[in-house]
């Protein structure tokens, strides 16, 4: 038996014989004296083959999976018809009169740099969006036949190099019952179908090479752990480990419809992160209190120009209207540092996290703000809608925003324009200017919502893509911890809520410290909010208070990280 360390991303035991899927590479070269007009229709007949692929795997995926995961093809789709990429194709075969192989390639590789240099991980990770569509056509190009997951005879784990979308959306859970990735992250839609399809992932290196066709494995997808030629005692521990899992989930699902509340009577509000109108479907699913971080800069993206303020409307109306009544937190625009729009102007920053990104962005073009603003505010007429204002810094940069959004309104009484009146308007605390000066903050807002991915960074001073320095990048940094207690007593002082919508707010270990501190809510991935329910239930406020009191003298985050293993391990 030989034991591998992967990366865990889906969880789920997976026990079974190895099938591994090589990727077809397909030679491209450089072939100069085409005819240009030839090319453009090779290219062009491709990429309508293309569609009809990715449109037929849409349909089934509505009728089989449903409308939130189908809308990873209808985004396909759109890559598939981006003016961008079909103009940029014919401009380099007209250029370099070359092949339309080639001219797909030099533009298909510039979208994946863009992506890949990106901060941001979700949109990093659109990279392998991009991969996989210019793949498809440059395969039609070939006219070499497609990898058919579906010709799976039995249940097998899939070992891959490079395991797409479009490969992981026609799986059947039942043959299927593991995945292997060489390459990947969290938030790539292969791995947002693996979660949506209860099928276990990990991404480790290599492992293509390291295993082979029929080879009998074990793996688990929570811990990352890999086993080759596992014993019969390996092999029947994961089997008891696995009839926990699914009994796990059935006790999960009856928590539908209870409250999140502590042993000793403190409501906390669970609430899901979307990115898109369609999300709203699994935080209802997973019984979700609410949304606590709707991230608007999606809409603005894979387009060619702003969407107006009545295609912003609409988009925010629904998002209310599905989520009936329930509050909904939606964040204003946040463009810039890893984030760019390509029919927006933004000049090159040496250091663009601490350039012209969010509110000061938006601030420096009042127009496109506006828009968003008027939008939002009219929407506001249909639910419990909350603004948030991102990248917070100075106490100026806030009175201007709030004076554009009090200027908004006086414009829409004298249109009479229905709005809420009241709507809240709160900030992101995620620099640390913003968290040491929260007790005057907290006297301009409604909320505070805390954004851990950028106040982890900014209160390091680490670049978390950085190899050498990246090990300092941790939520358990007591730096980080003294700042959130800091943001949370703040608020409650003020007479204000604060919650937390950073990938911090559903770790089991660290729950016990937002609840300590009295947080209000707690915003996270959709399929996190059940099992975090449940762990609300089981804590003790009071207790957790202590925690917070032992946990903020603390001098390392490996010596917070021992102290909240400790508690984690009481309380299970």
């Amino acid at each position: 038996m030989t034991s591998i360390q992967g990366t865990p991303i889906s969880p789920g035991i997976a026990i079974g014989k190895v099938l591994i899927k090589n990727t077809v590479k397909h030679d491209i070269l450089f072939i100069q004296g085409k005819d240009k007009e030839q090319e453009k229709d090779r290219f062009h007949t491709a990429r309508t083959k293309a569609i009809e692929e990715v449109t037929k795997i849409y349909n089934e995926m509505i009728q089989t999976k449903g409308e939130n995961e189908a809308q990873i093809f209808d985004a396909h789709i759109t890559m598939l018809e981006d003016i961008e990429l079909i103009e940029g194709v014919e401009v380099a075969i007209d250029e370099q009169s070359c092949n339309a192989e080639w001219a797909l390639d030099c533009v298909a590789n510039q979208f994946i740099a863009i992506f890949e240099a990106m901060e941001d991980a979700y949109m990093k990770e659109r990279a392998m969006d991009i991969k996989d569509i210019t793949s498809r056509i440059q395969r039609l190009l070939a006219g070499t036949e497609a990898f058919n997951i579906l010709d799976l005879s039995e249940p097998s784990i899939i070992i891959a190099d490079d395991l797409t979308p479009s490969d992981t959306a026609q799986m059947n859970p039942e043959l299927v019952i593991g995945i292997i990735n060489e390459i990947g992250g969290p938030t790539s839609h292969a791995a947002i179908i693996a979660r949506m399809l209860g099928i276990p992932l990990v991404v480790a290196p290599h492992m293509t090479e390291l295993t082979s066709n029929g080879q009998m494995m074990v793996f688990d997808g929570e811990t990352g752990a890999i086993y080759t030629d596992p014993t019969e005692e390996c092999i029947k521990t994961y089997k008891e480990k696995q009839i926990k899992l699914v009994n796990k989930r059935a006790a999960l699902e009856q928590l539908k419809g209870t409250k999140s509340i502590t042993s000793d009577g403190i409501k906390v509000e669970l609430a899901g992160n979307i990115g898109v109108p369609k999300d709203v479907k699994m935080v209802l699913e997973n019984d979700g209190e609410g949304i606590g971080l709707f991230r608007t800069e999606f809409l603005y993206m894979s387009r060619s120009d702003f969407p107006d303020e009545e295609e912003q409307f609409l988009a925010y109306k629904e998002v209310l209207e599905k989520m009936d009544g329930r509050p909904v937190v939606i964040r204003t625009l946040d463009i810039g540092g890893d984030k760019e729009l390509d029919y927006l102007e933004i000049p090159k920053e040496m250091n663009p996290f601490l350039g012209c990104r969010a509110i000061r962005l938006c601030l420096k073009n009042p127009l496109l703000w506006k828009v968003q603003v008027r939008a939002l505010l009219r929407a506001s007429a249909y639910g419990e809608l909350r603004i948030m204002i991102p990248m917070i810094a100075d106490m100026e940069e806030l009175i201007e925003a709030k004076s554009v959004i009090e200027e908004t309104k006086e414009e829409l009484r004298q249109q009479r324009i229905p709005f809420n009146e009241h709507v809240e308007v709160g900030m992101m605390m995620e620099t640390p200017a913003a968290a040491i000066m929260a007790d005057l903050f907290a006297e301009e807002v409604d909320f505070f919502s805390i954004g851990t991915n950028d106040l982890i960074q900014y209160t390091i001073a680490v670049d978390r893509m950085n190899t050498d320095v990246a090990h300092l990048y941790s939520s358990y940094q007591p730096a980080v911890i003294r700042l959130i207690k800091k943001i949370v007593d703040s608020a409650h002082a003020a007479g204000i809520w604060a919650g937390m919508c950073g990938e911090a707010a559903a770790d089991k270990k660290l729950i016990p410290l937002w609840i300590g501190m009295g947080i209000d809510e707690l915003s996270m991935s959709p399929r996190s909010i059940l099992e975090t329910r449940e762990q609300v239930q089981n804590l003790s406020q009071k207790q957790c208070a202590q925690v917070v009191d032992e946990v903020v003298l603390l001098k390392t985050k490996k010596m917070v990280e021992e102290r909240l293993n400790k508690e984690l391990t009481e309380v299970l």
